[in-house]
């Protein structure tokens, strides 16, 4: 591994972790596993979060193309300095259980709008005949989709997005990718087998300090660094 992709990829998994562990799209991913089959659940987070970041090392490698590199080496710098202390500023302010609370709201929402305690039986019902079923028949079960869309969307347009678009605008796009896959991993499967407990043990304070705390380290090693 060349000293250009291994650093990408220190840098895209030290990143993906800080700002994945109490993130919005980690409680959803373990509230959906207390409802659903794991499996199914950690396919579809999975999935959603491979494809954003692969989506957003391409726009990140593109920029460069698009604009010039000095530009871009700039705008990265301040990506990184804004997000750490946005990050400081959340983690400062914020509640402890604030993310937790609103997931858990906003599903139990959409459990009640598509039919209530009832059809999640049903549906685990079915899901348990589904296991029988080949797995590619899999791909298409409403829980799978149901946990690619709720992570994908709530994905899009996050601070952690948009710093992975900056970190492949400024470092090997491929470190980037391989960094930013395994941090999804780890958390996703975090959550999957125990976010709730293990969301409720770590502070949520302290992961945003040291999120906020390594962006601004990216961001001044940014602009100590030479352009290309």
């Amino acid at each position: 591994m060349s000293l250009s992709v291994a650093q990408g990829f220190t840098k895209s998994l030290a990143m993906t972790v800080l700002s994945e562990i109490g993130d919005k799209t980690f409680f959803a991913a373990a509230i959906l596993a207390m409802r659903h089959p794991r499996r199914l659940v950690l396919s579809g987070c999975l999935g959603a979060l491979i494809v954003m970041t692969i989506l957003s090392a391409i726009v990140g490698w593109a920029a460069p193309n698009l604009v010039s590199r000095k530009w871009t080496h700039h705008i990265t710098t301040l990506l990184f300095l804004g997000f750490g202390v946005w990050s400081l500023w959340e983690a400062l302010h914020d509640g402890e259980a604030e993310d937790l609370d609103e997931v858990e709201a906003q599903l139990d929402a959409d459990l009640k709008s598509n039919g209530g305690e009832t059809k999640e039986k049903n549906q685990d019902s079915d899901d348990l005949k589904k296991q029988r079923q080949p797995l590619l028949a899999q791909f298409f079960s409403p829980i799978l989709l149901k946990a690619f869309s709720i992570t994908f969307f709530g994905e899009w347009g996050d601070k952690s997005q948009l710093a992975t678009i900056g970190l492949a605008a400024d470092e090997n796009p491929l470190g980037v990718v391989l960094g930013g896959i395994l941090g999804q991993a780890l958390c996703t499967t975090a959550a999957v087998l125990g976010g709730k407990s293990l969301a409720s043990s770590i502070s949520e304070r302290i992961v945003g300090l040291a999120g906020g705390s390594l962006f601004i380290v990216f961001g001044i090693q940014s602009y100590l660094s030479t352009v290309e």
